[in-house]
């Protein structure tokens, strides 16, 4: 830790300048206290330092991004500042009256504190004080608290994750006001609820504080931050090693096994977007302490890593909705803002400036103001979203979550491909689902999850029931289903312990293609999906082509389900809707929770069958699906066995196939056309589409396409890698250059 040996007096409470900033020389550290007691350790030293808070000074005069964030930032605490202070004994859930008081008091007091530390100003650091004596009385007479959730108890919260996130900010203004406080204010906050807290969230609560687990990231990060602003380094020792400082737990291990080696978190992108706010303000405080364990570079800059993957895994603002996420969440969260600006500060790399640009909001760090100053230059260039196989696990070889992009831009089209390991808890049962997305929308979805979060009317904000019952469940994505029985039979436990096999993952110009596998999802089956974005060139064009394979040496009932966004306008085969009484798809597993609400045997006289929808971002797409094995069509929409209306009214297309032990769906997404009601045209509503098929040509995967102008293209692509593989197909020879090849075929 970094140590100063001073001992002079400190006169605050001098003249403001015109932007509320106390008129006052940057010579100390903020480390002078008003009782003129000698400090050891520099304050403030966590995420920010004193050199950045001199900076921070001088950028509040200068007009910019950066003024603009502090004087709103002001305008906000001042108002706050002529209202009574509010601690009331907690009692209420997430959401609840008293839970959103006190997380609202500990931004309160991170805000005021950052504002002392600007400005000097006396009443600022006041208010932080304030707060945290009245929480000195309170927190001792806590027991746990009344809607205490059995996993990770709280006192001050309904769980322990909320306390921890509590003092992880609350530290932090501490660490900003330390100098304005007397001795007898120092001891009465430390004692009575500061090291307090601290315990409880370590010594108190080790199966939570010794977890790989999100959770232990935030509670590690709060004893660890803690430590070094009170001068503990035995806290922040067995807040980087476990309790017992042998690696087994801790910060440390956590950066071992939560992130791949090309920083994919394995919750998925809503998890790590929030265990990002603690691993990056965490390590920003090892840094300004302890440069020396070079954080940022451990396990080749994963952290670092970690933060771009976060921005990666989004599209149009919003990160891909896979396992247990709220779909409204994106790259303007918090901790992104927060992660972004810390890696700016280390980097300078502009991309990432495009990323800053979007958030739209500034930092009040030394990292927000070489944000700030970056942009107000105009400096960002854009940034490239990419083709991407993310590894799963530790070592990177648990499976994948595969992007695939047409291009670089933030509106591309997207195919995603979820192959990666169960994700813990809050993961969901869809091995090698598929999702799609076209003109900053999403065609094909995921469900995310079923909560309403703070909202305590709806299951105290809690997960809802139906993200067990439905939104975990196998037929709430899209992915193949093996007897109305959810992978692994919906059992967290075993899900954990199996993941898919990425068998061949191609970018090229034309084609981004994934092929996966796992044959542990189902006892006896082997599931296999492969699934291409492929690019027609001169024609501006994006079809996603899908192969799903599953065999066994058993008969069984195979569901592959697309779940949809927008207004069904026709079929090329006929169906029965059920528009009198309607019954549920099935009985458990998700499916009591889907209305049937059509269905249809297809014509075997018809080489494919034809599906066609149109999306509120005003283009059409048609399902096009090869028939064979007569093949059924099941129209349905989620909302069946749930009498408090918990669920989305989503609707899904599921095609059907009894008493096969393999059986292999090839299905082609067609984006086209465009409905303008405003202009009040329509063009090109029918899909292009002709006839679809699917060939094995000497070791090569053949899927042909015939458009209705009577144009033919080949994808061929072959799963070992092979240089210069030959096959012949309808008289000719052709050679694949690469794993995946798109070839132009000879109008018919």
């Amino acid at each position: 830790m970094k140590l100063i040996n001073v001992n002079h007096a400190f006169v605050v409470g001098l003249a403001l300048s015109s932007t509320g900033m106390a008129m006052i020389s940057p010579t100390y550290a903020g480390e002078i206290l008003s009782d003129s007691t000698k400090v050891q350790v520099e304050h403030p030293n966590l995420v920010n330092t004193f050199n950045d808070v001199v900076k921070m000074r001088e950028a509040v005069k200068k007009s910019g991004r950066f003024q603009a964030a502090f004087l709103a930032k002001q305008a906000h605490i001042d108002s706050v500042l002529t209202q009574p202070i509010n601690v009331p004994v907690p009692k209420d859930a997430g959401g609840g009256y008293t839970h959103e008081v006190h997380k609202n008091n500990y931004r309160l007091m991170f805000d005021a504190g950052t504002l002392f530390q600007i400005t000097q100003d006396p009443k600022y650091a006041n208010f932080v004080k304030s707060v945290l004596l009245e929480y000195a009385k309170l927190y001792p007479t806590l027991g746990a608290h009344p809607e205490v959730k059995s996993s990770n108890p709280g006192q001050l919260f309904w769980q322990g994750l909320n306390e921890a996130v509590w003092l992880v900010h609350t530290i932090q203004a501490y660490d900003a006001v330390v100098s304005h406080l007397s001795k007898a204010d120092r001891k009465t906050i430390e004692k009575g609820v500061l090291e307090p807290v601290a315990l409880f969230l370590s010594e108190q609560s080790p199966q939570t504080f010794n977890k790989v687990h999100n959770h232990g990231t935030w509670a590690t990060c709060a004893v660890g931050m803690t430590g070094y602003v009170l001068d503990k380094p035995e806290w922040v020792e067995k807040a980087l090693y476990g309790l017992d400082k042998s690696g087994t737990g801790g910060f440390m291990r956590q950066l071992d096994e939560l992130f791949s080696p090309n920083g994919y978190y394995n919750e998925g992108p809503y998890y790590q977007r929030y265990a990002l706010m603690p691993f990056v303000t965490f390590a920003k405080a090892i840094e300004n302490n302890q440069p020396e364990r070079k954080i940022f570079e451990y396990r080749d800059n994963v952290l670092l890593k970690a933060i771009n993957t976060t921005a990666q895994l989004s599209y149009n603002g919003l990160f891909f909705p896979i396992n247990d996420a709220i779909k409204s969440k994106g790259i303007d969260t918090i901790e992104l803002v927060n992660g972004i600006a810390i890696a700016y500060g280390i980097t300078s790399e502009t991309g990432l400036l495009d990323i800053a640009k979007q958030q739209n909001r500034v930092l009040l760090t030394g990292d927000g103001l070489k944000v700030a100053n970056a942009l107000d230059k105009g400096l960002q260039t854009d940034y490239q979203f990419k083709t991407q196989a993310f590894g799963d696990g530790a070592t990177g070889d648990n499976g994948a979550f595969v992007v695939l992009r047409s291009d670089s831009s933030k509106n591309a089209s997207v195919a995603t491909v979820k192959a990666t390991s169960q994700g813990l808890g809050h993961g969901h049962f869809d091995k090698l689902g598929l999702s799609y997305y076209d003109q900053g929308t999403e065609i094909l979805t995921d469900y995310g999850a079923a909560r309403f979060l703070n909202v305590v009317a709806k299951f105290g904000g809690r997960y809802l029931p139906e993200n067990d019952s439905y939104a975990q469940q196998s037929i709430a994505h899209n992915t193949l289903i093996a007897d109305e029985t959810s992978h692994f039979n919906g059992v967290t436990k075993v899900g954990n312990q199996h993941h898919p096999k990425v068998d061949l993952f191609a970018n090229t110009d034309q084609v981004k293609l994934v092929s996966a596998s796992i044959d542990t999802a189902y006892q006896g089956i082997q599931l296999a999906r492969t699934t291409a974005l492929v690019s027609i060139p001169d024609e501006n064009i994006d079809w996603v082509i899908d192969v799903f394979n599953a065999q066994s040496s058993t008969p069984h009932q195979y569901d592959l389900a697309f779940h949809y966004d927008g207004h069904f306008i026709e079929s090329n085969f006929k169906y029965q809707a059920h528009t009198e009484q309607l019954k549920p798809l099935g009985t458990a597993n998700g499916y009591q929770h889907l209305w049937l609400t059509a269905s249809a045997q297809t014509e075997q006289s018809q080489a494919i069958s034809q599906l066609t929808w149109l999306n509120d971002n005003g283009r059409f797409y048609t399902l096009s699906t090869v028939n064979d094995n007569n093949l059924n069509v099941l129209f349905a929409r989620a909302g069946a066995n749930d009498p408090n209306f918990n669920l989305r009214e989503d609707k899904a297309f599921v095609l059907r196939v009894k008493d096969q032990a393999q059986h292999q769906f090839v299905s082609l997404l067609e984006a086209h056309g465009e409905y303008n009601p405003a202009k009040e045209y329509t063009l090109k509503s029918k899909t292009s589409i002709q006839n679809l098929s699917f060939e094995r040509k000497d070791g090569v995967s053949l899927i042909i396409v015939e458009l209705n102008d009577g144009r033919q293209y080949l994808i061929a692509y072959q799963q070992q890698n092979k240089q210069a593989q030959t096959f012949d197909f309808d008289g000719k020879t052709y050679k694949l250059k690469e794993a995946v090849n798109l070839f132009t075929l000879t109008k018919k």
